[in-house]
């Protein structure tokens, strides 16, 4: 497996159904090029959404508590028009893709939507990288894991990431690492599950 067949990006995905219910969801894809793939877990919001719809934004963002309140019910982002999809994109970003669904490799657990980008588009400069940003995302995917993942990997895996945010958050990256904790001490909470909502 080459390296263009691993790197995933971690990115925020905005549907809407043709119905016009608007969705937002954290998701790793992987791009070829002009095509995006979009593989998430059945079942999926996003999923029923795109093919329902045949388009999708993918969101490039560093604010990384919209990875966290999309886990912890805080989706009330901003968003505006797209340029040529009539998903929505989140109106603070470094950058934006839209996309159009080509076709879908089918599969009862993960089927892969295979994307074209159809328009692109840079917004703000990178800033660079932060360490505590990428320890947020990281404990987000671990927040959308908790009902997978044996305790004591979860809690060694909090352990380290929790030195990166303490030396080096801003107020976002602090206020994102708490809504993922409290969620982390409340797995059951009534907020639905994070893998079934993306």
């Amino acid at each position: 497996m080459n390296a263009t067949e691993t790197l995933i990006q971690e990115v925020i995905v905005t549907t809407r159904h043709p119905e016009g219910r608007v969705h937002l969801a954290p998701m790793g894809i992987r791009r070829h090029g002009e095509t995006i793939v979009i593989a998430p877990f059945r079942p999926s919001v996003t999923l029923d959404h795109l093919v329902a719809s045949g388009c999708a934004v993918v969101n490039y963002t560093d604010d990384v508590r919209v990875f966290a309140g999309c886990l912890t019910g805080r989706r009330n982002w901003p968003l505006t028009a797209a340029a040529r999809v009539p998903a929505p994109r989140l109106a603070e970003v470094l950058a934006h893709s839209e996309l159009e669904l080509e076709r879908i490799e089918d599969d009862p657990v993960r089927p892969r939507l295979i994307c074209r980008s159809v328009f692109a588009a840079t917004h703000r400069p990178f800033q660079g990288f932060n360490r505590a940003q990428a320890a947020v995302v990281e404990l987000a995917i671990l927040v959308s894991r908790l009902d997978r993942l044996p305790a004591d990997k979860i809690a060694a895996e909090i352990g380290y990431l929790r030195i990166a945010v303490e030396k080096t958050a801003g107020p976002r990256e602090l206020a994102a690492w708490n809504w993922l904790m409290e969620r982390v001490r409340d797995p059951h909470s009534a907020l639905s599950s994070a893998s079934a909502d993306r």
